[in-house]
């Protein structure tokens, strides 16, 4: 049976998520502030809504693809929002990054209204979500994360119930100190290679299986060594994910010295103009090295 879906936000996670759906014979209804990246989806065979209200009247199914809390909330509740148009029942499938605090709160207004709420971060990035192999860590009731698998199965590998709402949120927040840490690591292993002579692009194939390596190691130590910037993700997503990380240590009381460290790092890059950049460029906190063997 094809599924029915709304898709609110086409950014570049957005319309990754909603060219794959295309793909996979689902029937797509979109609405972003952004009519362009709308029409990059119209041309793939999604029909464009006039509000999210609009885009939900017309669905079983509606995705989330956002920035913040604050957006999220804005897209459900606001004026011409989701609610608005919504049938009871309809199930929202929430993949945006946003603070779990926030996300148990919007799964108990929507309840109010008679909407179901599941919250659906994902690991993998826009080119894990264009092959179906993303990463899915769900929170909300069984039967929904059940009722949300039938269309989240075509753009996900592996999905996880992690609990009620908000075990999803928590546990993406989990996976952004991992991976924070892991490409400060592989960053600072390279800038390491190339100043000790090794050729670094050897690397990710000299670790493999081995202890070290890594999904990071093996994408990024080569894009590191080479300054390959071309955008999958943003600096400054990464900033608000480690916000969140360090707002629920504080809130656990669970001491997280790395992580303060990495976040420091991620907004000195943000305030020198390089949020909008990819986590690549996390590469140029060691641009120094480079100007002062060239003097």
């Amino acid at each position: 049976m094809t599924n029915i879906v709304a898709l609110i936000g086409a950014g570049a996670m957005g319309g990754a998520i909603g060219e794959r759906l295309l793909a996979t014979g689902n029937r797509l209804f979109v609405f972003d502030l952004d009519t362009a990246k709308v029409e990059t989806l119209v041309a793939r065979g999604a029909s464009t809504a006039a509000s999210a209200a609009a885009a939900a009247a017309a669905a079983d199914f509606v995705i989330l693809s956002l920035n913040s809390a604050a957006i999220v909330r804005r897209a459900v509740f606001g004026d011409g929002g989701v609610a608005a148009g919504a049938k009871p029942g309809t199930l929202i499938v929430d993949m945006s990054s946003i603070d779990p605090d926030a996300t148990r709160q919007l799964a108990v207004d929507a309840g109010e209204k008679g909407l179901r709420w599941v919250d659906s971060p994902l690991s993998g990035g826009a080119p894990k979500a264009l092959v179906g192999e993303l990463t899915l860590m769900a929170g909300g009731k069984a039967e929904d994360v059940a009722d949300a698998h039938k269309v989240l199965r075509h753009v996900a590998s592996n999905y996880t119930h992690m609990g009620p709402a908000g075990a999803g949120q928590t546990t993406k927040l989990i996976n952004q100190v991992l991976c924070a840490l892991n490409f400060m690591a592989v960053a600072e292993a390279t800038r390491l290679a190339l100043d000790a002579g090794v050729d670094a692009l050897k690397i990710p194939q000299a670790l493999k299986g081995g202890r070290a390596d890594s999904a990071i190691l093996q994408e990024y130590l080569p894009r590191f060594a080479t300054r390959d910037y071309r955008r999958t993700g943003r600096i400054d997503n990464m900033v608000k994910d480690l916000n969140a990380a360090q707002d629920l240590a504080r809130r656990t009381h669970t001491a997280m010295p790395l992580t303060a460290l990495c976040a420091e790092v991620h907004r000195l890059l943000t305030a020198a103009g390089l949020g909008g950049e990819d986590q690549a460029a996390l590469m140029e906190f060691f641009r120094r090295n480079d100007e002062e063997k060239n003097t």
